[in-house]
């Protein structure tokens, strides 16, 4: 498996937030993380990438540990955030640049891909543009486009349709198909549970800090048979939200 989580207790102080959680995500597998706000969705992420310290349990990435050997773990690892994290002083190209260093990539197939994925986002013509030029959509295929420039084993991606125009999310959903034909794993969490429905192999569905239940969608629905036909009716009868709430 590319990413093991396991027993993990942790938080941001001595209460914890998550309690005793345990999922993996296999090699071409994109695996949704859903919840409601407050769930433990983005402590989970916090801890796997590693700015969280587990108070118990243990988080690998194809046997490595952050503790055995950071370097190796955060180069498996590409990570899109909510909320788009740039460098104010330098341009798209300069960002692009500073991600191949970091992931030590060969600067003439990076900048191949990179190209492709510029043009893919409709970026290619913004090389030179600062991130005070760029919309929060515009900032958000930045942090896109670095993310997969990248060989990542794993891809973390934090609630990526709800800054993007249709067609960035369907061009996104592609190039997530594409890592997983070449055998990465991608973890996303989101709130918009009728495109995880029809995209993601599995959901791990957290509520209160706990995992409530995990598995491909027809194991989920075979399990709670009574609970609604969609992801978003399932998870509202197991969190004991209801409509009118």
């Amino acid at each position: 498996m590319a990413l093991a989580v396991s027993h993990l207790v942790g938080g941001y102080s001595q209460i914890p937030v998550l309690k005793d959680i345990s999922f993996q995500v296999e090699p071409g597998e994109l695996v949704g993380l859903i919840g409601l706000n407050g769930a433990g969705k983005s402590t989970t992420i916090n801890h796997i990438i590693g700015l969280l310290t587990p108070m118990k349990g243990a988080i690998t990435l194809n046997g490595v540990t952050l503790a055995s050997d950071a370097q190796q773990y955060k180069q498996q690892l590409a990570y899109i955030p909510e909320t788009p994290i740039l460098y104010e002083e330098l341009t798209l190209k300069e960002h692009l640049e500073m991600t191949m260093l970091a992931y030590g990539l060969d600067q003439t197939k990076a900048w191949e891909r990179a190209n492709k994925l510029l043009k893919t986002f409709r970026l290619d013509n913004k090389l030179d543009w600062f991130p005070a030029n760029f919309s929060k959509g515009m900032k958000q295929k930045v942090m896109i486009v670095c993310a997969f420039l990248t060989d990542a084993k794993l891809f973390i991606i934090d609630e990526p349709f709800l800054g993007l125009d249709p067609l960035a999310v369907h061009d996104l959903l592609h190039l997530i198909g594409e890592v997983k034909a070449n055998g990465a794993s991608v973890l996303m969490s989101t709130h918009v549970l009728d495109t995880a429905e029809k995209f993601c192999d599995r959901f791990v569905l957290l509520h209160d800090g706990t995992i409530q239940t995990q598995g491909t969608f027809d194991e989920i629905k075979a399990a709670y048979p009574d609970a609604g036909e969609s992801l978003n009716d399932i998870y509202l009868s197991l969190t004991g939200v209801t409509r009118d709430e």
